[in-house]
């Protein structure tokens, strides 16, 4: 087991990695006993559950399926989950489970952080994009037409509880896309991370169970520890956006439909050493380091048809990271 703390002026945070962690069903039941919840909850999809209903030891819970995709973190969603909180007459003393990947995580968040002005969170992240990013630091969101992530909050899961068990399932492109995020912690903070994945792309694409684990180990590190510098974005945190605005540009051009989110960011992250060496603020062979690295784990190299540097402007101008 490993263990990793989140503690900030307004929020604190646990977060456990092991394989089989969540098959362990004693450990789930004293981790969810410990909030003296009167009802728990499970945000879910009909995928996951299929794949992996019988793999995850949940105790007694009412489940709340939404549809599977970023087309339906929207408003239509959330208000489906809080129909169903208020049908089954969940107060303030609900714990709230998110079980599934980066949609759920934060389309549940969301709902965890709003409904009778918070409750408390666990997160059950069960795609390697939402294990090393978006189930750790507290961003909640929806989507809205002009926007990706445009209204949301940041509010801290309690609790994170991540099993590298649970990609065994995964589809090799759910898999590249959340290496995108490996890599982008590389990037920002860990030039030797960098060399270790140059070093291990065969074994991480091959779900090597130590390899996974240390990437896994690895980037939740670097995230936590800048949250934990600047929990609400303000300055230091910005680092984690890296390739996201080119990304989202990306997503909301096709309608959140054929691009995964990792696969977006795997793009947008060369735009970004191509634009800033293109101004002057990165070397050529640094730029070449970015390249490398995004082709050894086979990140796209050509923008969607009919996206255009216009259009992508145009685009992240609604952007909430343009600045």
């Amino acid at each position: 087991m490993r263990s990793l703390f989140l503690d900030t002026p307004l929020s604190q945070s646990r977060l456990l990695i092991a394989e089989g962690l969540l098959a362990d069903k004693e450990r789930i039941r004293d981790e969810c006993a410990a909030f003296g919840a009167n009802q728990i909850v499970v945000i879910s999809n009909q995928v996951v559950m299929q794949h992996l209903a019988d793999r995850v030891a949940l105790p007694p819970h009412r489940l709340i399926l939404i549809q599977d995709g970023e087309a339906h973190k929207n408003w239509h969603t959330l208000n489906a989950i809080y129909d169903q909180l208020l049908q089954n007459a969940c107060g303030r003393d609900t714990l709230m489970l998110a079980l599934g990947g980066g949609v759920v995580g934060d389309v549940a968040g969301f709902a965890a952080a709003t409904y009778q002005r918070g409750i408390p969170l666990v997160q059950l992240p069960t795609t390697l994009l939402a294990q090393v990013d978006s189930s750790i630091g507290g961003k909640t969101a929806i989507n809205h037409e002009l926007g990706k992530n445009m209204i949301g909050a940041f509010y801290q899961p309690s609790l994170v509880l991540i099993d590298p068990c649970m990609l065994a399932s995964l589809p090799p492109r759910e898999l590249g896309a959340g290496l995108a995020e490996v890599v982008k912690y590389a990037l920002i903070r860990d030039a030797e991370f960098a060399t270790w994945l140059l070093e291990n792309t065969a074994t991480l694409k091959a779900q090597d169970a130590d390899a996974l684990l240390h990437a896994i180990h690895t980037s939740c590190r670097h995230k936590l520890a800048i949250v934990q510098r600047d929990e609400h974005e303000q300055g230091e945190r910005a680092l984690l956006n890296l390739g996201h605005s080119f990304g989202h540009a990306i997503e909301k051009h096709l309608g959140y439909t054929d691009w995964l989110h990792g696969e977006a960011v795997g793009m947008g992250m060369r735009i970004a050493a191509d634009l800033s060496h293109a101004i002057g603020w990165l070397s050529a062979s640094d730029c070449a380091r970015v390249e490398r690295l995004c082709n050894a784990f086979g990140f796209a190299t050509k923008l969607p048809h009919g996206l255009d540097a216009t259009t992508m402007v145009q685009i992240m101008q609604l952007d909430k990271k343009n600045r």
